[in-house]
């Protein structure tokens, strides 16, 4: 059974071409599934209430808001030391 308040956002970033991107996002069964997506090709999963609630009212396919740059700054850091690529 899902659980309807989950929210899910995937950011795509590719180096020098801006901000990251966001590139899907949902509640529910659909962030399950955006979550069994990313899981499936070994894609590093943060855990962030707060900074996908935030996510959450930016629109498919925008650039992050700077406000929100050194908070996903962050997760980057960790996401790049996970792959082992820093």
């Amino acid at each position: 059974m899902s659980d309807p308040s989950k929210l899910a956002i995937a950011l795509h970033y590719e180096k020098g071409s801006g901000a990251p991107v966001v590139v899907a996002k949902g509640k529910g069964t659909i962030g399950e599934k955006i979550v069994e997506i990313a899981k499936a090709n070994d894609i590093p999963i943060e855990e962030n209430e707060i900074l996908a609630g935030a996510l959450s009212k930016v629109e498919l396919g925008e650039e992050i808001p700077p406000d929100l740059y050194k908070a996903v700054a962050e997760v980057l850091v960790f996401v790049l030391r996970l792959s082992g690529r820093r």
